[in-house]
């Protein structure tokens, strides 16, 4: 049986490897699509636009200006001369938003006020102004240290000091890079796994499996295998793309990294192969594969927490195998997680790898 079970791993493999396309789709595709998701997956915001409308004849109103030009959060200011052309510039999305200094901006300040200013943002852009109103906040809050150094008055808030544990620079990139391995992994291990089986019966090759001395279980095995060789191949070459390219800090267990890869890549492949019990086409199999895709990304927390969702919602991802290895991937990444620690996330992987691998074997069993 081994021999046999062997011998058709071995043609799986040469099917994969023979052709350029392939080789080109499984190898390279990965890489390519890690370099474009890492840079345009992302919800940090540069290059940002800001109007800015002094109403106060003040020296500080000027000074606090040159604090907004010369933080490295800009790269365009608009000087508006009046407030009708606020508006405009917003309508037409040339500002994420303008920053408008009160008239009695330098006064307040040297009569141990509070100076006021007024934030006004494209509620359209909603994630990029929150971002922006954290920047524009941060230089107030730096302004006002300095001036109540500068003329000896008390600051008139308190001063937060925020330090971010696993991530001290909030760099993006080691949040999401870890999560797009996580996806494209398992997008690979569906797709492989089911379009295997669905090219055969294209083909009409996978009538002469079922006549063969071979079993359900083994043919589903000589075709498991080499989709989890492939995806350890695939998950490796971004591994060490996410390390020395984008220079993202691997602080855990390679062990329990891989240890957790197989696993994550048996859950998918297993959900493949139910995909593929239930197609007759290759056409069928991507259209399957992208239509459990786009709902297990959207809620396996690679954008949003999980915890923001709806109840009914969260505990439909429960069954989602994307979830449980972002959180295990990030984990080993940034926060060296031991074992016990991602035990948990390990055996609930494990559980929906052994119910999807039975059922999709169950259902080939039964529609054969």
């Amino acid at each position: 049986m081994f021999f046999r079970v062997w011998a058709l791993i071995i043609k799986e493999m040469q099917t994969l490897w023979q052709d350029k396309r392939t080789r080109f789709v499984l190898i390279v595709s990965p890489i390519i699509q890690l370099l474009i998701f890492s840079n345009a997956a992302t919800l940090a915001v540069d290059h940002i636009r800001i109007g800015v409308f002094n109403r106060d004849n003040g020296k500080l109103g000027y000074e606090y200006i040159e604090r907004v030009v010369g933080s490295s959060y800009f790269n365009q200011i608009f000087f508006v001369k009046k407030q009708s052309d606020i508006k405009p510039l917003i309508d037409e999305q040339k500002v994420y938003g303008v920053i408008v200094i009160d008239p009695q901006f330098s006064k307040d300040i040297l009569a141990g006020k509070s100076g006021q200013i007024q934030l006004l943002m494209d509620g359209r852009q909603a994630n990029a102004t929150q971002i922006i109103s954290g920047y524009i906040s941060d230089i107030s809050q730096d302004f006002s240290k300095n001036m109540a150094e500068k003329y000896h008055r008390k600051l008139q808030s308190s001063t937060v000091i925020v330090r971010h544990q696993f991530n001290p620079n909030l760099e993006f990139k080691w949040f999401t890079i870890p999560s797009i391995l996580g996806t494209l992994l398992a997008l690979t291990g569906i797709i492989v796994t089911a379009l295997a089986v669905a090219r055969e019966r294209e083909m009409g090759t996978f009538d002469q499996l079922l006549v063969s001395p071979l079993s359900m279980s083994n043919i589903l095995l000589g075709k498991t295998i080499p989709a989890l060789l492939v995806g350890l191949v695939q998950g490796t070459l971004m591994f060490l793309c996410s390390i020395f390219i984008f220079h993202v800090p691997f602080t855990g267990s390679l062990g329990l990294f891989y240890l957790a890869m197989i696993i994550y890549l048996l859950a998918v492949i297993g959900i493949g192969l139910f995909i593929s019990s239930l197609v007759k086409t290759q056409q069928q199999a991507i259209l399957g594969a992208f239509l459990f895709m786009v709902p297990a990304v959207s809620t396996s927390g690679f954008a949003t927490s999980v915890q923001n969702m709806p109840v009914w919602l969260q505990d439909a991802s429960l069954i989602n195998p994307i979830r449980y290895f972002l959180v295990i991937v990030r984990g080993l990444y940034l926060k060296n997680a031991p074992f016990l620690d991602l035990l948990p996330y390990l055996t609930a992987l494990a559980v929906i790898a052994i119910v999807t691998l039975v059922t999709a074997t169950w259902f080939f069993r039964r529609r054969m």
